[in-house]
């Protein structure tokens, strides 16, 4: 169970259920019953990436990090361009403490989004990375090389 190896830990707890100990089937049903449940959400069905996407962030705020991290891997893999995936994958990674690995994930989600900037900016699930300079040029890019010089904005 600790693995998250529900279906192999369900068979292993009905073999003690079916054994000769009272005791310990009792033990094994309340462990085989979470197994169960752990299976049928496991397994919940969903129609579109985003439905995905929302069971993940609800996996993340309940604190389960492995489980919202399994579903991003997912996500990721299969819809690799879809921006709002790339930034739920950095909040989780921020929120680990995987602050690299936050980076990377939140700026593929700018490239593929420009508007996950300023969103990115007032989310608290990146306050652990507010300091760090490569967050704050990722969020903040000097333009100033890209405008051009006065004279040449007045040109007509």
């Amino acid at each position: 169970m600790q693995g998250h190896k529900y279906d192999r830990a369900k068979s292993l707890f009905e073999k003690v259920i079916a054994g000769p100990s009272p005791e310990l089937a009792d033990r094994a049903g309340v462990h085989l019953n979470s197994c169960i449940q752990q299976i049928n959400r496991d397994s919940a069905s969903f129609k579109t990436p985003e439905e995905r996407y929302d069971y993940a962030v609800s996996l993340m705020n309940m604190g389960n990090y492995v489980g919202a991290r399994e579903v991003f891997q997912e996500l990721t893999s299969k819809h690799p361009s879809l921006d709002f995936v790339w930034y739920g994958t950095a909040a989780l990674n921020c929120l680990m403490g995987h602050f690299p690995d936050a980076i990377a994930g939140l700026n593929e989600a700018i490239r593929l989004n420009p508007a996950n900037r300023f969103q990115a900016r007032n989310d608290s699930d990146f306050r652990s990375l507010a300091d760090d300079p490569r967050f704050t040029e990722l969020l903040y890019p000097d333009t100033s090389a890209e405008e051009p010089p006065d004279a040449q904005k007045w040109h007509f």
